[in-house]
């Protein structure tokens, strides 16, 4: 569970405009799970697919840990347009358009930052979270005896 947010410390992440996946009253929608879910629309949709009401109990995805796991295969692995699949990146699946050319959004490991977290991580100086981060990535490449590939990073890209 995000740092700072349980029972109830993080209201920031309700998109009030948001007329698909509405937050419900007294619940919040910061960061839980194995990677993080947060924000209600990802919530919603994350419920949708998995047929599991998060929307309506989003502290199931901090209790149940199969749950948990779900959630974040859900994300790495389905589309969220604009954003492609973290998965598709990663496997060369995602081709980038020529508006996400201009906007320095290229294939990497940089893009799944851009697709997971860009609008806190990208498009400007690197933050040490990110370094970090790309650090563990290039160690466990190592230690798999394959490569990063290019544009590791995400401060030249725009978020979505």
């Amino acid at each position: 569970e995000e740092v700072g947010c349980a029972g109830g410390g993080c209201t920031q992440y309700c998109d009030a405009g948001n007329t698909t996946y509405p937050c419900a009253p007294g619940k919040t929608y910061h960061g839980r799970g194995a990677m993080q879910l947060s924000w209600n629309y990802n919530y919603g949709q994350a419920a949708a697919a998995l047929g599991v009401d998060i929307l309506a109990n989003p502290d199931l995805v901090a209790t149940d840990s199969a749950l948990a796991t779900q959630t974040a295969l859900w994300f790495w692995m389905t589309e969220q347009l604009p954003k492609p699949s973290a998965h598709d990146v990663m496997v060369g699946n995602w081709t980038p358009t020529a508006a996400d050319i201009s906007l320095g959004r290229l294939p990497g490991f940089g893009m799944t930052t851009n697709i997971i977290n860009g609008g806190l991580e990208c498009g400007f100086a690197t933050p040490a979270a990110v370094e970090d981060r790309v650090g563990f990535f290039e160690r466990y490449a190592m230690i798999l005896s394959t490569t990063t590939g290019s544009n590791l990073y995400c401060d030249q890209m725009a978020s979505y």
